[in-house]
């Protein structure tokens, strides 16, 4: 893993000086990683739906049908999830000192957050503003990268004062 991670974090930081002017490297470093992990994620639910689900309309479980999307949604969800944790962890918020259990606990919260704000704030745009939801899905992406990077640096990762 420290290899990766090394190679990881050096073909990122090649980009950096054309931002440097912008934004300090640890918001930089979280914006390519969260946006090559949202590009996984398409891609994991372009891939699964397309593909491993093209002929089904639902998955039956025996107990419960699920529609192929959700199926789709769920993969895509528990990919991007791991992935972004560990990106998060290794390569973003480096200096963090909170046990792993702790920072995989509280990053899953913040992710819990995120998607319920999102889901609130996508009713809200296209029920009551009555906003195109492809306008409304691109102004709650946009709320919620910000969010989700306040609360992974001051709550997922934060680094505690030693004592």
């Amino acid at each position: 893993m420290p290899r990766l991670k090394f190679w990881i974090i050096r073909l990122i930081d090649l980009f950096y000086p054309l931002f440097r002017r912008f934004m300090p490297i640890q918001t930089y470093r979280y914006a390519v990683c969260g946006g090559g992990n949202a590009v996984l994620g398409t891609l994991v639910f372009l891939m699964t739906f397309e593909y491993l689900l093209a002929d089904y309309q639902q998955v039956d479980l025996g107990f419960y049908a699920i529609k192929s999307y959700n199926v789709a949604l769920l993969s895509s969800f528990l990919v991007t999830f791991c992935v972004g944790f560990l990106l998060n962890k290794y390569v973003v918020f480096t200096s963090s000192n909170l046990r792993g259990r702790i920072q995989l606990f509280r990053y899953f919260l913040a992710v819990l957050f995120n998607l319920l704000l999102q889901y609130v704030l996508m009713k809200i745009l296209v029920e009551a503003f009555r906003i195109y939801p492809i306008a409304a899905q691109l102004i709650t992406t946009g709320i919620a990268i910000a969010v989700s990077y306040l609360t992974q640096h001051h709550f997922s990762f934060r680094v505690k004062p030693v004592k």
